[in-house]
């Protein structure tokens, strides 16, 4: 894999013409994505701009009722079919989470339903809100030639939640921008192995083994700027999905697109594509559920990325190459590796812990009473929601599971 002069990136160095739409500045990211549709859209951003408001004051579903029923045949360019997918996911969540868990819609109206299924199509996406909607597409910088941080980005769209929503997304975005260097690097250690140059792999591993801890410290920025108790009480229904979800067991009917109700997982973590690049990279297996649970993410990626993934699984193995070989630094590069993955997927669970854990089994003690504005959020949140991730999962078995099979690959002499 190189990146080409495109800035694009691809697995071999000539056989393949498709681009992975991997930035070399912005990794899987968006680059600069779009604020506005063509004017015959509006329609749909006049809604999707407004879905906090519209939420808090049971409104939405009837704005959205109201919506006519447009044409998806003019978004002609990606970033367009980007920010159509963008709205209309987030105006489909606010619709059938509006009153909660107890008061959901099984039916999402055709003119809603049908566009976001032909955008969806074309894009290779789900007709549900990806982390590839919240996170990659969902950014802009409040000025174009100020930092990529905190302080000068904004989201497009939003959901309920105020500050801690705009502070779950742009840091899972900064999470994303922390591992550019690791992606870069990725073909430098498929190469160096083909080649057998020990050397090479380790510089590499070892500028993977920072991003990798750039990534846990960008992450750490989550308990600044999200409130645990707003994320469980308010936010995470939102993110939640209609499949493994006791709230909707019969799934969504998509009206005018199938005859049937579908079901779709919400966004989660495991719709990135960095950790199973790492992964793929370095040889860790997930078996069972969670490994089941992963796979079935990736169908909830760009095609690209998903792409990508399943190209560098097909690749030399790195870690028979380091056992191969009698090079300290390799050895060392290639543990840190793989310490430094499992230190950031330990730190996901306490993150977890702290947001969902934490605030359910407060919840369940609290529920019934009222003492204070956010012991009364806590315990309006969905009850059938409180041992699972937004995607669907038993949240903490899963990723317990994947840190622990991330250490199962560590090289004999070092674990």
């Amino acid at each position: 894999m190189r990146l080409a002069p495109d800035g694009n990136s691809r697995l071999t160095s000539s056989s393949r013409q498709d681009s992975y739409y991997v930035s070399e500045e912005l990794g899987f990211i968006l680059p600069e994505p779009l604020e506005e549709l063509p004017p015959y859209y509006q329609p749909w951003m006049d809604v999707a701009l407004r879905i906090p408001e519209l939420v808090h004051s049971h409104k939405l579903r009837s704005h959205i009722n109201k919506m006519p029923l447009l044409s998806s045949e003019f978004l002609q360019k990606h970033r367009e079919l980007r920010l159509a997918h963008l709205a209309l996911s987030m105006m489909t969540m606010g619709y059938v989470w509006q009153e909660g868990e107890n008061n959901t819609v099984e039916m999402l109206p055709c003119n809603l339903s049908v566009p976001f299924w032909e955008v969806s199509q074309r894009l290779g996406f789900p007709p549900v809100l990806t982390h590839a909607d919240g996170v990659l597409a969902n950014w802009k910088k409040k000025d174009p030639k100020g930092p990529f941080d905190m302080e000068n980005l904004e989201l497009l769209v939003s959901l309920p939640g105020g500050e801690s929503v705009r502070g779950f997304f742009l840091v899972t975005l900064l999470v994303e921008l922390a591992a550019v260097p690791a992606l870069r690097s990725i073909p430098t250690v498929i190469n160096g192995v083909r080649c057998g140059d020990t050397e090479i792999v380790a510089r590499a591993l070892e500028d993977i083994s920072q991003s990798i801890q750039d990534m846990t410290d960008a992450l750490k920025l989550m308990q600044v700027y999200v409130d645990p108790a707003v994320f469980y009480g308010k936010m995470r229904i939102y993110l939640s999905g209609w499949k493994d979800n006791p709230c909707m067991p019969n799934g969504l009917m998509y009206e005018g697109v199938q005859t049937e109700p579908m079901e779709y997982s919400g966004g989660s973590a495991a719709q990135s594509s960095l950790l199973h690049c790492f992964d793929e990279l370095l040889g860790v297996s997930h078996e069972g559920n969670g490994g089941s649970f992963l796979t079935r993410m990736r169908d909830y990626m760009p095609p690209a990325h998903k792409q990508l993934i399943q190209d560098i699984s097909l690749q030399p193995s790195l870690r028979s190459f380091v056992q191969q070989q009698t090079c300290d630094r390799l050895n060392q590069a290639f543990h840190h590796c793989v310490t430094k993955l499992m230190a950031m997927r330990s730190y996901h669970i306490n993150v977890v812990s702290r947001f969902i854990t934490v605030p359910a089994a407060r919840a369940r003690q609290l529920r019934n009473q009222s003492q204070s504005s956010e012991v009364e959020m806590v315990s309006r949140a969905p009850t059938a929601l409180e041992e699972k991730g937004t995607g669907g999962s038993d949240i903490m078995t899963f990723l317990k599971s994947v840190r622990d099979e991330t250490k199962d690959i560590l090289l004999p002499e070092t674990s």
